[in-house]
């Protein structure tokens, strides 16, 4: 009989609305801009955990459903989509590891340049032979990813969230709980329009790119985005 896969892959995110996603980048793309931004980065994410292998994949999402959500014929319908918990994010992470039983890996939507190849280190079938956790530091101070082999909500709560020394802390706590872990490498979040200028240009073969490329000639021609955001390539839905 086949192995089944180790560790089951958790993404975390805010569904897409304009004036509600993404709200730094709206000074320099507006908010319907910046919500087109961010549901492409929230496509490009789901993407690469579908292509990686998974024992479930669960989208823990606050909203609703959208056009971002990957088609069924590209196995959309292979996530699991349970809200956020209440609380600070602090809880709602520890809400989302409570959901799993076995290993779990934990991103974010902020990451558009995510690959099957760097979620490997907890994803491989021999993944968790080495290492109790796996730790992806982001470039402003939090964490792009938090992988445990033995889920434990009491490792999430309580550390601060969305500081400039969020990831030092999350991390210091895994060591503290006497966890082997393994460093990923570190990502840029997309949070500051230079942020998502670097992503782009990062990751040229992206969704996020494409639509960063489509809004910077659309606002530099002069036009005003009052509507949704819409398509500009397949796949490419509203955050």
């Amino acid at each position: 009989m086949p192995v089944p896969e180790p560790t089951t892959l958790l993404v975390i995110a805010k569904e897409p609305r304009a004036g509600r996603a993404k709200t730094r980048l709206a000074p320099a793309f507006t908010p319907h801009g910046a919500a087109a931004l961010a549901a492409a980065a929230l496509t490009d994410t789901l993407r690469a955990v579908l292509a990686t292998p998974a024992r479930r994949r669960i989208l823990v999402l606050d909203g609703s459903p959208g056009p971002w959500l990957p088609a069924p014929e590209e196995g959309g319908d292979r996530f699991e989509i349970v809200p956020q918990a209440d609380g600070g994010l602090d809880e709602r992470l520890a809400a989302a590891f409570a959901l799993c039983e076995g290993p779990a890996l934990l991103v974010g939507m902020d990451t558009p340049q995510l690959t099957p190849a760097l979620l490997a280190p907890a994803t491989r079938p021999d993944a968790w032979q080495h290492h109790d956790a796996c730790f992806g530091p982001a470039a402003d101070g939090g964490f792009w990813a938090l992988g445990l082999a033995a889920p434990d909500p009491a490792l999430l709560r309580g550390v601060p969230m969305s500081t400039a020394t969020t990831g030092a802390v999350q991390r210091a706590r895994l060591l503290d709980a006497g966890l082997r872990v393994c460093d990923l490498p570190q990502l840029r979040d997309v949070d500051e329009p230079a942020d998502a200028d670097a992503v782009a240009a990062e990751a040229p073969e992206s969704l996020f790119a494409a639509e960063h490329a489509r809004l910077r000639r659309l606002l530099g021609s002069g036009h005003a985005m009052t509507g949704p955001a819409v398509r500009s390539t397949p796949g490419v839905g509203e955050t």
